[in-house]
């Protein structure tokens, strides 16, 4: 491979949906548009997302809880491809950018973003590193939900209108949903190989049976939260966004067949489900940001 393509699939680029979706969402929320605040919410959601990525790439390497057999695509340090200190240099420049755009935002509507900003920044540095690294804990689904979902989504509606309406809330629980769906059949995958080198991810903890349900029930959620968001909005101001808001459900042919997928897939085939299921929130958040554009103006 060449260099380039070396760092772009470091990045795992098929997934990074994650952290554009709630940008979009949030965006559509906010119903207002301010188009530098948009480019540097997009930089610090990808940036802290591909800095997360080659962090984990760095930690599990030099920890040594990568192995060959692992199904997924090969890791840059474990596999040779890339130097520890070059993957840590580069997770460390994600986080500069995020950052640097972060403190943008942070000047320009409230100063009390750069707390929240260190958060997220130590909350990437301790997925996978420090002495009891939370994503082993089985925390990891609870800070995604948490970081790409509520506040990625809330916090891009509030730098725009300075404010997070109650779409803007309800909108991040069901784009963090299908955040959490991605990490679910992310170690579902991984669940003999992570329990091999002692990573006692929430999927190790829950066995193969009970990760599949939770995915199925994360899908299920995003879906549902958006049904009762539009009730709520419905009953509180009337017609409102609620008719538009349920474009969301055209996601439903995509969810379908990871649900259907995910019952039967195994090893490789997991891959294919993760994918789809980065598909699934992205499809999912363009026509929940449509239909949240369309029903504000």
């Amino acid at each position: 491979m060449s260099p380039v393509s070396i760092w772009v699939r470091g990045a795992r680029p098929r997934t990074l949906g994650a952290s554009v979706t709630p940008v979009v969402v949030g965006t559509a929320a906010a119903n207002e548009v301010v188009p530098w605040r948009f480019v540097a919410a997009l930089l610090v959601g990808l940036g802290l997302q591909i800095g997360v990525n080659y962090a984990n790439d760095y930690h599990d390497g030099v920890r040594g809880v990568d192995t060959a057999e692992r199904i997924g695509p090969p890791r840059l340090v474990s596999s040779g491809l890339a130097s520890a200190q070059s993957v840590l240099l580069a997770a460390l420049a994600c986080v500069f950018v995020a950052g640097v755009a972060g403190l943008a935002l942070a000047f320009a509507t409230t100063l009390w973003l750069v707390p929240l900003g260190a958060t997220a920044m130590l909350a990437l540095w301790l997925y996978s590193g420090g002495p009891r690294p939370y994503a082993e804990l089985g925390l990891g689904e609870l800070m995604v939900f948490l970081y790409f979902g509520v506040l990625a989504t809330a916090g891009t509606a509030f730098v725009h209108a300075e404010s997070v309406p109650a779409a803007a809330w309800w909108s991040s629980a069901a784009v963090g949903f299908l955040a959490v769906a991605i990490l679910v059949a992310n170690n579902l995958r991984d669940i003999e190989t992570d329990a091999a080198a002692g990573r006692r991810t929430l999927a190790v903890r829950l066995g193969d049976r009970r990760t599949r349900a939770l995915y199925r029930a994360c899908v299920v959620a995003a879906f549902l939260v958006v049904a009762l968001g539009v009730i709520a909005e419905a009953i509180d101001e009337g017609i409102g966004i609620t008719p538009w808001a349920l474009l969301a459900f055209g996601a439903l042919p995509v969810a379908n067949r990871q649900v259907i997928a995910i019952a039967g897939a195994q090893g490789r085939a997991l891959i294919g489900v993760l994918v789809g299921t980065a598909l699934l929130q992205v499809v999912f958040g363009v026509l929940l940001a449509a239909g949240l554009w369309i029903g504000r103006t």
